[in-house]
This record gives C-alpha cells, structure tokens and sequence, in this order.
C-alpha cells in the first residue's frame, strides 16, 4: 500500500512540474521573434529610441537570417520605441517591454504598417491607431469632398458638410483621453499622454489631470514619473516664454555679483537697460562683446545700464569664477555682473528661457521688454531708438 501511495505522490508531483513548465514565466528582458518574408540575409534591423532632443539613436540591432530576426535585451521599464528595416521603408512603432513579443512584415519593401503583438499594452496601441487611422481617413474623405465640390451643386449642402468636418476635427482631439479613460490600468495610457505632451499645442493641465485618474500602478510607474516632471518642467518654460515676450514685464531677480553680494535687476535699471546673458566659453559671445562695448560706451551717459548674467559652470572648467573674472577683465566689460556659475541650470537664465547664448533683453525705465536677441549694428539701432 505504501508503495502504491508513494508512485501516486511522484506522479501528481511529476503532473504539477509537468503543468508549471507549460506556464509562460516571468521573463527578465525582453524577446522580440520577427518574420521578415523577402528580406535578404544580412538586411540590419533596428530597434530606436527618440533622445531629449527628438533625435533617434539605436537601442538594439538584429541581422535578418532565413527571413527572420531576433532582438533580446533589457529595458528599465516600458516605453515607446520604433522598429527599422534597412532594406525598407517606413517604421514600427511599438512598447518595448520586458517580454515576449513578435512581428510578421507585411511588405519587405515598406514595413508601415505591419504589428507587433504579444502584450496587453500592444494590444492597446493597434487598438488605438486602429480607430485613429479610421478617424484619420474619415476626416480626409469629408476634406476631398469640400475640396471638389461645386459650390452651385444643389445636392450637396456644404454647411452640412462643414459642420460634418469640425464634428469629426473635435472628436479626434477628444479621442486619446476617450481611449485612456476606457484604459486606466493599461500602461500604453501613460505613454499615450507623454507622446500628447510632446505635440506643439500640448495642453498640460488636461493631460496632468487625466494622468492622475489613472490606476495606482499607472500613476507610481517610471514612465509616470518621468512624464510629471516634464510637464513641470515644460510649464516653467511656457510660463518663461510667455514672461519674455515683447511687452512684457522682465522677470525680476537677483543673483551674486564678483564681490559675492547679491545685485539684484532693480538695483541697476536705467533709463534703458540691456540684461546680456553669455559666458566666457562663448565664442560667439566674446565676439560680440566689442560691439556691446562700444555701444556702452557711446550710450551710458544717456541712460543705458548693462547687467550681463554669465553661464559659466561647466564641468569641464576648473575654475569657472577665475575664468569669468578674467574675460570681465580681457574684454573690459565695464558694467554690472551677475552669475551662480550653474551653466544653462542658472535660475536667472531659466527664468527668462535661456537655450543658447548669446542671448539680450532690452527694457525701458519701466522695466519693460521693447526688443530681444539684438546683435551687432541691430543692438546699437534700438539703443539709439529708445534713448531719443
């Protein structure tokens, strides 16, 4: 009886290891089989991810063998990557996460089109281009027919049409926080919302809102994370640019001078007053300094007071104050200076959207912004103007 027991035990237990091997496990990176019919040997692939700068650099590289490829890898966490084809045209643009996944080309010529598939948030992003492209299609079908209508048709009513048109316009600009409120706990979501932010006319006050309505794990995840700090840090600099317009009243700060002490804009304003930002790394900037120079010179008695804000602090000075000092001193910059010696993170500079350099603002004795990003005999031509 024992015995019989014990072989009934090994069997259930030999069953159970059986039916847990079946299982799909946890996978620790990512696999992604592609089926490329037509694709010669040796064709490269490409797996791409987009940098700050909207440039796309290569993640992973597979080479086609037998008319398929394989890229396996790790990635910290799920994002929105694109598939390349050397020998064809058009891209793929899919999550990247850390499972199995597979692609079929459609075309070995032009690979738009084609899907790949294998996970939950895959299965969110056909779904979504799917009725995107639907929509897409709709819209440009109702486009032609305003295009090619004879306005003295009877049978066509145009404002119909018309109406028809910006129904469709305003569903479309509804449709991806439509599709994310039906897909809370689905991560393509937040990588839906990031690439909504990264559109010209982002609304980031809709698209933070709607990120918080998402599932606890949606919202606590990398991507989540990321895309909350890029909208701070996108609405810092829409409210910088706003601030800096002509018209404007130029943002107030204070900064430490040479000595140490802070020196603050109020404290310099003039008649009109030149706030110059630059750095002694800054070629351009040291070539334009002769001419700020002379304009200074020519001018300071009727008024113009200069504040230049230097983004010295890069990591490859050793010493960013001497080498601020000394192009004060090189260059005879005989007015106001400023600096936190931070580079571009300076707060003065980021206040007033500072992205290269050389950069000027000129205010009135209101502290009013009448001209920007004056160089050379531009500069001198709006001094004179505003010190008539």
């Amino acid at each position: 009886m024992r015995k019989i027991i014990s072989i009934l035990l090994l069997s259930i237990l030999f069953s159970a290891c059986k039916s847990e091997q079946k299982q799909t496990p946890e996978r620790d990176g990512y696999i992604i089989e592609g089926n490329a019919p037509g694709v010669y040997n040796g064709i490269r692939a490409y797996l791409e991810v987009p940098t700050d700068r909207g440039r796309k650099i290569a993640l992973d590289t597979a080479i086609v063998m037998n008319e398929k490829f394989v890229f396996e890898g790790k990635t910290d966490y799920p994002e929105m990557v694109t598939l390349k084809v050397n020998s064809a045209r058009g891209e793929i643009s899919f999550v990247l996460e850390n499972k199995a996944m597979t692609v079929d080309l459609v075309d070995a010529k032009n690979i738009q089109g084609s899907k790949v598939i294998g996970t939950e948030a895959n299965k969110a992003l056909n779904l979504y281009n799917d009725k995107s492209n639907e929509l897409t299609e709709k819209r440009f079908g109702i486009s032609r027919q305003l295009r090619s209508v004879n306005k003295e048709d009877q049978n066509i009513n145009v404002g119909e049409l018309e109406s028809a048109l910006s129904d469709l316009t305003n569903e479309m600009k509804d449709y991806p926080f439509k599709f994310i409120a039906e897909n809370k706990d689905n991560i393509f979501s937040v990588l839906l919302l990031k690439r909504l932010s990264e559109s010209k006319n982002a609304d980031f006050d809709r698209i933070e809102s709607t990120l918080n309505t998402l599932s606890d794990a949606n919202k606590t995840s990398i991507p989540a994370t990321i895309l909350k700090t890029n909208i701070q840090t996108k609405k810092i600099e829409n409210n910088a640019i706003a601030a800096t317009q002509i018209g404007a009243i130029a943002p107030k700060f204070s900064a430490p001078a040479p000595d140490g002490k802070l020196l603050a804009l109020d404290d310099v304003k003039g008649k009109l007053t030149l706030i110059d930002f630059w750095a002694s790394w800054c070629r351009p900037c040291r070539k334009e300094n002769p001419n700020v120079v002379k304009v200074y010179n020519k001018y300071h008695k009727d008024g113009l007071e200069i504040i230049s804000v230097s983004l010295d602090g890069t990591r490859s000075q050793k010493d960013p104050k001497a080498a601020w000092l000394k192009a004060i001193e090189d260059d005879k910059l005989t007015w106001n200076h400023v600096s936190n010696l931070q580079y571009f993170n300076d707060p003065v500079a980021r206040s007033y959207n500072i992205k290269s350099i050389p950069a000027t603002f000129l205010l009135d004795e209101n502290g009013t912004i009448v001209a920007k990003n004056l160089r050379g005999d531009a500069l001198e031509k709006a001094v004179a103007e505003h010190l008539k």
